[in-house]
């Protein structure tokens, strides 16, 4: 592709949100970094005209909720893992940090009950009012082929 259609495709590009995290965390700064450090559960609002898309999702499935860090800093390229001072500066796409270029969230979450449209999902560090930009199952083959060894432990801690 071209640089002129590239940038003609791009310039349709967009998101449209599925939905909205409704959490007792309501700070950035309070908020667990990761879902397992202490997370608690919490409603997504799925907007009525992507109902239709919760079709077959049932309690107890595994989701990755895929959000857009509305409070993240875009112009950030690198980060201090963890915000340690003793961590090496790292770029951000080898790290969790939600300041990014496209501060996109990745969720994965249990789903602990359905009432309509609002799904009961959990742990999740997202902060009260996050929006929700796609919900997709977690698919346990290909969970387990990206399971990866890093020699850098901070890197799947942020």
């Amino acid at each position: 592709m071209n640089r002129r259609l590239t940038s003609r495709w791009l310039a349709g590009a967009r998101l449209q949100l599925v939905g909205v995290i409704r959490s007792p965390l309501t700070s950035r700064s309070r908020a667990p970094r990761q879902g397992s450090e202490g997370a608690p559960d919490a409603w997504l609002e799925v907007r009525p005209w992507a109902a239709r898309g919760l079709h077959r999702v049932a309690p107890g499935d595994e989701l990755i909720v895929i959000t857009w860090f509305h409070q993240a800093r875009r112009d950030v390229l690198q980060v201090r893992p963890r915000s340690d001072p003793r961590n090496p500066m790292t770029g951000v796409f080898a790290t969790r940090s939600p300041d990014r270029p496209n501060p996109l969230g990745l969720h994965p979450v249990v789903v602990r009950a359905i009432e309509g449209t609002r799904l009961l999902v959990g742990p999740i560090e997202a902060i009260d009012g996050t929006p929700v930009v796609d919900i997709k199952p977690v698919l346990r083959s290909l969970a387990a082929e990206s399971k990866v060894k890093s020699d850098r432990e901070y890197r799947s801690d942020y």
